[in-house]
């Protein structure tokens, strides 16, 4: 019962709801003890020749208005609780998706996403079943097994009602061997279906990958074994939920022939009447109900220790980057100071970067420049305070950032990745994502910017096309340029570029650039960037090798010495030349 005490901030929020759920409850329990004492009453009456139509009348009103009572209360108690524990489960996912929105990267690298969706359907629906389903059966099964037991020991037989129970013990410690297995075949049958989950999410956002590379079949095939196992797990579970109620059903069985058998005798010795004995046996009949309920609830119970577990070991998952005591709040404007003289992703592990000094004045643009893997991206991700396993400091206007608010920060920035996402929504919308109250004229104008205003003009139906999951209907350069929209629409200090001009065009490439120099004059832009033209512009230009600043100085400054930048340029030039056909 560990998860009852887990839930108890919850049961205390809403004690109203549950006060009164229970209550209502425990009225209904004790009207239930009513009809089979007056179907006592009644046969006694028959068998001592006492039965009048006014007293049968009397007693058949009797049952009317108790059956009436009891639909009236169980209509209410099931509101009090079961929409008690829809609020939980309302409760639990909001606080599950802040939770993930105030994640840092590594977090995702542990968790695969088709796990994350599981937490928050199938092991919060768990613990929705206990705080509703489960105390109701935990109290329902103790309200009427109680009463039914003391109105028996009381009012009809102590020695019956005790020689009827001797059977129970067995039952208590069947059903709480049956838990413990339930427990920990539950929780491997909520780690299969988060495994399949996963599988199921990934090959839908990779299905053109699969059927580029005709692994259709090999692709179902891993999906079986995935189902299998989830099948597997779940009937291991299903052998311990289906021990519950025929351990339960032959236990009072058992009682059943003991109470028969034993109140015959007592019948027999006048110790008993018929009536009696006929109340006993149908109270005997009641107490099926919380016995089956009480295996009910270790099922239920044990299911929700186990979601809840999975639930809560997530929450406490700790985000790497958060904000330090009176952080300032105000957005950031000003030169950017980089002055880190190291920088791994993991603390005491491989140096990602080495000695990064250099300064970007506000309003210039900065070019960064290297191979694949020479630390681009993770120069700007310390910008960003993806990461803060930092030696050293990013000042802006003189602040360093991590004296910041993520959110200050964060929204003195625009950023376009490599990765471009796109959210299954209309083409304005996804463009609006950063600035939601934006007036078409901002979104087309930042269209027009990133050149992507003609492409969807064309469109039947414009800027309200839905574009699919990631925008699976556009091609790698529009989504590079709807992302790039979306960016310029929040008009922010900083906007950063990292290599997302990579599937334009030279042509269109020089438009946007050059829209760009016109419209943010006043406010500084990074660029990473494999094609060199698409930075010979900037104010600044840092070659990146190793982690390290191998060159820098503006393309002219560059050009004039030898180096990896000269010999990469004159290469792409060569190779630019060859494409138009060695015509100069």
């Amino acid at each position: 019962m560990k998860v009852f005490f887990d839930l108890a901030w919850f049961f205390k929020q809403e004690r109203r709801s549950y006060i009164t759920g229970i209550l209502l409850l425990l009225a209904v329990a004790i009207l239930e003890l009513i009809p089979p004492k007056v179907l006592g009453i009644v046969v006694d009456e028959i068998g001592n020749a006492a039965i009048t139509a006014q007293s049968l009348m009397k007693w058949c009103i009797i049952l009317a208005a108790v059956g009436l009572a009891m639909y009236s209360l169980r209509y209410v108690w099931r509101i009090m609780i079961f929409g008690s524990s829809l609020k939980l489960a309302r409760q639990l996912r909001t606080r599950l998706y802040e939770h993930f929105t105030k994640m840092s990267p590594s977090f995702y690298q542990q968790y695969r996403t088709g796990d994350l969706m599981a937490h928050a359907t199938n092991d919060i629906q768990a613990i929705q079943q206990t705080a509703g389903a489960g105390v109701l059966t935990f109290v329902d099964s103790l309200a009427v097994g109680g009463a039914v037991l003391i109105t028996m020991a009381v009012t009809i037989s102590w020695k019956l009602t005790l020689f009827s129970l001797l059977p129970m013990p067995i039952m208590a410690i069947s059903t709480s061997y049956y838990g413990t297995l339930l427990h920990k075949r539950f929780h491997k049958a909520q780690q299969a279906f988060s495994e399949i989950n996963d599988k199921v999410q990934e090959s839908m956002s990779g299905m053109k990958v699969i059927r580029s590379f005709g692994q259709e079949k090999e692709d179902l095939e891993a999906f079986g074994k995935k189902s299998e196992e989830v099948v597997q797990k779940n009937v291991l579970v299903a052998r311990i939920d289906s021990l519950f109620d025929p351990t339960i059903s032959l236990i009072v069985g058992f009682s059943f022939l003991i109470a028969v058998g034993y109140g015959s005798v007592l019948v027999v010795n006048d110790e008993l009447t018929i009536g009696q004995l006929i109340t006993f046996t149908t109270y005997l009949g009641t107490l099926i109900w919380p016995m089956l309920a009480f295996g009910w609830l270790f099922n239920i119970v044990e299911r929700g220790r186990a979601s809840y577990d999975r639930v809560s070991r997530l929450l406490a998952e700790k985000p790497a980057v958060n904000d330090r005591q009176n952080a300032a709040d105000a957005v950031p404007s000003g030169d950017i100071a980089y002055r880190i003289d190291r920088f791994s992703y993991q603390e005491n592990e491989v140096t990602n970067l080495e000695n990064m000094h250099f300064t970007l004045k506000k309003g210039e643009t900065l070019g960064i420049v290297g191979r694949t893997g020479a630390g681009k991206t993770t120069l700007l991700k310390c910008l960003i305070r993806e990461y803060d396993h930092t030696d050293g400091s990013i000042t802006i206007a003189g602040t360093d950032i991590r004296n910041m608010t993520l959110h200050s920060l964060r929204s003195a920035i625009s950023y376009v990745p490599q990765d471009h996402f796109l959210f299954s929504a209309t083409l304005a919308d996804n463009i609006a994502f950063g600035k939601p109250n934006a007036d078409y004229k901002e979104i087309i104008s930042a269209a027009q910017i990133a050149c992507i205003h003609e492409d969807i003009a064309s469109f039947p139906d414009a800027y309200e096309t839905i574009v699919g999951e990631r925008g699976v209907s556009l091609s790698g350069g529009q989504k590079q340029r709807v992302s790039i929209a979306r960016a310029l629409l929040t008009n922010a200090e900083i906007l950063i570029l990292d290599d997302c001009l990579s599937a334009v065009d030279a042509k269109t490439e020089e438009k946007i650039l050059t829209a760009l120099k016109r419209e943010r004059e006043q406010k500084t832009t990074i660029i990473t960037a494999h094609r060199l033209s698409a930075i010979q512009h900037a104010n600044l230009i840092l070659v990146i090798e190793d982690g390290r600043i191998a060159q820098r100085g503006a393309h002219e400054q560059l050009m004039s010495e030898d180096g990896w930048y000269k010999d990469m340029f004159e290469r792409q030039q060569l190779e630019s030349l060859v494409e138009q056909g060695g015509v100069s």
